[in-house]
Order: C-alpha cells, then structure tokens, then sequence
C-alpha cells in the first residue's frame, strides 16, 4: 500500500480528477531527480559563512530555504497536509512553516546543520522515489507529488535570485548541445524584430487554464471569456541596448517619467541605472552572479522593476501589455479559435532546446532575437523563458476563484498590490510552464529574472 497520503479531502479542496491528465510514476520520479539535482547543485558553491546570508526582506537563509523544502514536500505528499500527523524531523514545523514562522526570524532559528538538512532532504525524496517505483497513484496523490516538485522548483530558481542578489557564485554543469541561435551571430540584434510590432486584431480570449488541461495553480483556475481590444505588441522584449537609451537621456533622474512610487523607490536606492549595472569610463558593465561582464546588448534587460518598466514606456512613448494582452499574444495564431498551451503550438514536437531558454541550461539569458522556432502564432520571440516579462495587471483572482489546498501559495497576495508577470525565465523549467501561468510581485522587486516587452500606445 503506498505511503503518500491519500487522506479524505476537505471542505473547499477540488475535485482533484478534474485537472486532468496526469503524469506517470517514472515520469514524476524523473521530475523529482532532476530537481533535487538541481538544488543540490545551486547550494554546491555556497560554502558555511554563506549558508545564512545577510538578513534581507527578498531572499531566505540558503540553510532555511533547503529545510523548507524537505518540510513542504512531506507535509504535502506524506502527511497529507496535516498538523495532526507529526513530522519525522522533530519541531520541523516550527521551523519550516512559512506561513507561519515570521521572515526575519529564519535567520535565527535553531536550523539542523547543512549536513543533517541535506540528509533530511535525502530521506523525504527517497521515501517518494520508492512509492513512485509501485503502483500508480490516485489523482490526488499525483496532485501532491506535482505541487511538491513545481514547489521545488520555485525554490531553485529563488535560489539563483538570492546567489544574484548577494553575488554568490553559480556553477552549472555544461548543456549536452549547443545552445540554438537565431541564424544572426551570437550577440548580434536583431533590427527586423526589434523595430517591429505584431498587430493583434480585438477577439474573445479564454484568459486562464481550462479544466483538464493538467496541474495548474489556483491563481489559474478557470478559463473565462474576455474581451481584448485590438492592440500591437513588440515581437521582442526590451533590449539591454535599447534600455540603455533611457538610462544615457537621463531617465533615471526625469522626475515626469515616474509615478510617485516608483519615484520614491527610485530615491530611496539611488538609482541611476538598473541594479548590477556599473559604468567605468564610459564602458557599461553588469553584475552577473559573481562575474562581472561588459553590458550584453543584444540580451534582454533583466532585474528591472515594475517601476522602472513603466517610466521606460513613458520615455519611449509605448506602454505595458495587460496580462489578457499577453496570453492573447502567447497563446493565439491568426484564424485560430483554440488556444495554445505553449506559444509554438499544444506539443513539444522538436527539442525543447531548440525552442526557448529555460531548464537553467546556462546561467543567464541569451539574445533577445535568439530561438526563432519557439515563435507564437503571431510571430512573437521568447514568449516562455529567457525572462520574466512585467503586465501592467495587478494580481487578482480570477471569477469564481476559490483556493486549493496550498492556500497561501495566491489568496494572501491579493490585497497587497502585486503585478503579473508572464512567461518564465532561463532558470524554470518546463513542467512549470504555459501561457495560462501567472507569476506576481510586488512592483518594487526587481531581484527575480524580469524584464519586460512593450505596446503601442
């Protein structure tokens, strides 16, 4: 008999058979494998002065961050989510919890040592890895094993924001081929794509994921009619080159181009230029990681906020796509009816490699012109991966929204002023993505992998 819990479900928790298709046993133990690999490579560099951090509001102890997620994943998957079931690593809750356990005391907590947390974490997956080897699982045990890996995988990729945001080292191991470019040199731009907009004609369009098109997260639940103006939208997002014109006509110091808290924020940092970007002698750079590199200007600008994408678009005279505005462009073709689940088509019909930048195959984006074969139906560029892109949408629930078992991973964020982002970043990788996923922070953060692309007016 399996020993994921499959305990009865409770009041306000789905019907769990109504997401749909599901992955099989191996196919879910290679998710997990590759993930914890994934951890297990992100905290290698991270050596014990690091294992805490300075104390921020925007990254977790790397110590803490490993714990919480043995904690999540067996209080999910083998505990059923229940309090009443105790945790095998005693007091594990009152360290783990983070609905519970307040951000600032995390670097004070008496944690388990690196290695008795890696241990822990060793003996939480094999216990999976074991049941995943037997009988298939019931649709809400496979549920719980999904939520639990795609939590995991959000934590390796806050791992990357926290070793950027503190300019720890990431070593990854080198991808098994060449990294497809767009048919230019590497590095070059694109003209064509940059200087082009898609014209979108005004449609119905289905915004969220529909029933049984999988595991999605609540914040997705369900698909709805909405009516989209016609509108025309860069095929590319915004280029470090083509920021790099803001910054030189002094944006950053054009009090008219801010909103007043995006001003505030502005002062507040003394920002002249994105974070991580340094001028010496009229030769820009940027801080990747631990390295530092001349200024890429063919990449997409990245780890910009939600403040500072929008004083671009009131220099550049263009404004943020809605959140309905971009899934609109992801997932439609012209003459289409149906929806796409990803912006090339409903399958994975060519090497996803040849397709996007994501799985954290290296560690930054490539040229925002690069992956032409991942293309939308509308002709768009890197719609899934490279970098998160920035709405203008404010986070809120879809009609009819109910939370699923994970009730803090959506409805506490509602109320608190976070924008969408769409689309991933070079560090997700794909069993998290399509173009109904919506990510949300606040409009201050520009720690993540963000960037953004732009609409005409």
């Amino acid at each position: 008999m399996s020993n994921i819990a499959d305990a009865p479900g409770r009041i306000g928790w789905p019907d769990f058979a109504c997401f749909g298709p599901r992955p099989a046993n191996a196919a879910l133990a290679a998710w997990l494998a590759q993930s914890h690999a994934l951890t297990t490579i992100l905290l290698a560099p991270i050596d014990e002065a690091r294992l805490l951090g300075p104390m921020m509001a925007i990254v977790n102890p790397p110590l803490w961050e490993l714990g919480h997620v043995a904690w999540f994943h067996e209080f999910w998957v083998h505990r059923g989510g229940s309090f009443d079931v105790p945790p095998t690593l005693k007091g594990a809750d009152a360290l783990y919890d983070s609905a519970r356990v307040h951000h600032d005391t995390r670097w004070s907590l008496p944690l388990p040592d690196l290695r008795a947390t890696r241990r822990q974490v060793d003996e939480v997956m094999a216990r999976t890895l074991a049941v995943l080897d037997g009988a298939p699982l019931s649709d809400r045990q496979a549920y719980f094993v999904q939520l639990a890996i795609l939590h995991q995988d959000m934590h390796n990729e806050a791992l990357f924001y926290t070793c950027q945001t503190l300019g720890y080292p990431v070593s990854l191991p080198a991808p098994p081929g060449a990294i497809p470019q767009s048919g230019a040199a590497p590095g070059a731009t694109d003209a064509a794509l940059r200087t082009a907009d898609a014209a979108i004609p005004a449609g119905t369009l289905q915004l969220g994921a529909p029933p049984g098109s999988g595991f999605v997260f609540d914040n997705e639940k369900w698909a709805h009619p909405v009516q989209v103006p016609a509108f025309a939208i860069a095929r590319q997002t915004v280029t470090n080159a083509e920021f790099l014109g803001f910054v030189e006509d002094g944006g950053y110091r054009r009090r008219e181009l801010w909103s007043d808290a995006g001003w505030q924020m502005r002062q507040g940092l003394a920002l002249d230029a994105p974070r991580y970007w340094t001028n010496a002698g009229g030769a820009w750079n940027l801080r990747r990681f631990d390295r530092k590199l001349a200024l890429p200007p063919a990449e997409p600008v990245v780890h910009v906020s939600w403040h500072e994408a929008s004083a671009y678009c009131r220099w550049a005279g263009r404004r943020l796509p809605s959140e309905a505005e971009w899934e609109r462009a992801a997932s439609g073709a012209p003459h289409a009816a149906a929806k796409r689940r990803y912006p090339w088509g409903n399958d994975i019909v060519r090497p996803v490699s040849e397709l996007a930048q994501i799985d954290a195959r290296s560690a930054g984006p490539v040229p925002a012109g690069d992956f032409a074969a991942g293309d939308s139906g509308w002709g768009l560029r890197q719609m899934l991966g490279n970098v998160w892109e920035w709405t203008s949408s404010r986070f809120a629930p879809y009609p009819g929204f109910s939370a699923d078992p994970y009730v803090e991973y959506s409805e506490p964020w509602f109320a608190q002023d976070h924008r969408v982002l769409r689309g991933g970043s070079f560090a997700t990788p794909l069993r998290l993505m399509r173009n109904s996923w919506r990510n949300f922070y606040k409009p201050d953060r520009a720690d993540p992998f963000c960037g953004f692309r732009t609409c005409a007016l």
